[in-house]
């Protein structure tokens, strides 16, 4: 089947799953998403850029309405798959523009503005770059970082560095979705994270994947607040 097209009405789950999960989403529908299979874990998979255009709309539209209290005054958009919710998070806080800053140097570019980083799905190290003449958006502001999924958190830290190094607080994270809790243990507890929706890890059985208990950080999702999301 073709994952991240289309949103559908909630059914009764089959547990143990076997190959995919069926997300839950602010307003009750599901997103039927891949489940990845890591050896004694598995993780729900969600790549934005792969997603119905409409898909992306409404996600990027509950992103905005989850951050809308940060009081950002811009909004930051990290490679790749960031940038596919920046522009409708920054349009729906009301902002004129955003930063992109990306994983290519171009040839004005300055190495002090770039740091290090890493992620689970392409874990080779590469840097992050900034465009010099995008400081004075940056300077002194007010910075919301925005991303696809967090996992383990080291994409958006190498965010958090690069804000820090141009002057910039950091006053969130904004995810579509947070991929289970592993990220917790390493990410500034002074930064707030804020998702869309959240998918638990899964632990191996006979038959396919169950959920671990407590896993699925719906605390990050203040759409879902009050709403069964297991």
């Amino acid at each position: 089947m073709e994952y991240w097209q289309a949103f559908t009405a909630p059914t009764g789950d089959d547990c143990p799953f076997t190959d995919c999960y069926p997300a839950p989403m602010p307003d009750g529908s599901r997103l039927v998403l891949p489940l990845r299979d890591y050896g004694e874990i598995a993780v729900a998979g969600f790549i934005a850029n792969q997603a119905a255009i409409l898909v992306a709309q409404r996600i990027g539209g509950w992103m905005a309405e989850a951050a809308r209290d940060l009081g950002a005054e811009i909004v930051v958009g990290l490679p790749t798959l960031g940038q596919v919710f920046a522009p409708a998070v920054a349009q729906g806080l009301g902002h004129a523009n955003w930063v992109a800053p990306g994983w290519s140097r171009k040839r004005w570019y300055e190495e002090a503005l770039s740091v290090p980083a890493s992620s689970s799905t392409a874990p080779v190290e590469r840097r992050l770059w900034l465009d010099p003449r995008l400081l004075p958006r940056l300077a002194g502001k007010r910075a919301l970082l925005v991303d696809d999924v967090i996992s383990t958190g080291s994409s958006a830290l190498a965010g958090v560095a690069l804000l820090d190094g141009v002057g910039a607080r950091p006053v969130g994270l904004l995810v579509g979705m947070a991929q289970g809790d592993r990220w917790r243990a390493t990410w500034p507890a002074d930064i707030p994270v804020r998702a869309a929706f959240a998918t638990p890890i899964f632990s191996r059985v006979p038959g396919g994947w169950l959920p671990r208990a407590g896993s699925a950080p719906y605390d990050l999702c203040p759409l879902m607040s009050g709403k069964d999301a297991a």
